[in-house]
């Protein structure tokens, strides 16, 4: 039988039935929000545990599995949360996974209040949100105008868990119809390594060779991972 996403409630362990120094809406509202333990935020989005067990240490219980993490939590796709974990029905799954997208639309708003490219630092805060959770690669550029202000986040290609195609010929046609000045090379490695690869630097080779023909500067070529970032340019490598 197929799931719903209404979730049966357990009232013997429920958020309303935990001690009162155990309750973190409480807590959240006479402490604040940041308060908070991880465990404590995640038992606000389950709000319920299961027979004998607490959302609180359910919560719990999720995060050690991650190693802490909540990064590799937050990796998991909808369905990979309610297969890993008992308990976790589509519903939470859900919740869970729209809490993890709030914040970081929230995050992607305030870097783009100033879409300026200043260094690969301002270039890893526009676009971790779109590649840093992501399981498959993906390679984007940036069209940037005379002052290096971003005009366009182009999706040049999405490909597979380790590799992905670009058509350089597509991209250069994006960057002239734009009349970019200048462009940011950015992809993910969903592996966590964020050294480049051997395609990659062919890759940044042959786009940096069309777009010198074209008047077009490279200006760097951003590695993303789920914990950290690799610049071309830093590395003296453009």
């Amino acid at each position: 039988m197929a799931s719903t996403l209404k979730e049966p409630e357990n009232r013997f362990s429920r958020i309303s039935d935990l001690d009162d120094n155990d309750k973190p809406r409480e807590k959240a509202l006479s402490q604040g929000i940041r308060s908070l333990s991880n465990a404590e935020l995640l038992a606000i989005v389950f709000g319920s545990g299961l027979p004998g067990k607490s959302v609180i240490r359910l919560s719990q219980e999720i995060l050690a599995s991650c190693d802490n993490r909540l990064s590799r939590l937050s990796r998991m796709s909808i369905h990979e949360v309610v297969r890993n974990y008992n308990g976790i029905g589509p519903a939470k799954a859900i919740s869970l996974a729209a809490a993890f997208e709030l914040g970081c639309r929230c995050r992607d708003e305030q870097a783009a209040e100033d879409p300026l490219v200043r260094d690969s630092q301002s270039v890893y805060n526009i676009m971790r949100g779109r590649l840093e959770r992501l399981n498959h690669e993906e390679f984007w550029v940036l069209m940037l105008s005379r002052s290096n202000r971003v005009m366009y986040e182009y999706r040049a290609s999405q490909g597979g868990t380790a590799s992905t195609v670009v058509d350089i010929k597509l991209l250069m046609k994006k960057a002239i119809d734009l009349l970019a000045s200048a462009i940011v090379l950015v992809h993910n490695h969903p592996s966590g390594n964020n050294r480049p690869s051997p395609e990659d630097d062919r890759l940044t080779s042959r786009i940096k060779d069309a777009a010198r023909l074209l008047e077009i500067n490279v200006i760097d070529h951003v590695i993303i991972t789920p914990t950290s970032f690799f610049s071309y340019n830093d590395d003296g490598r453009l």
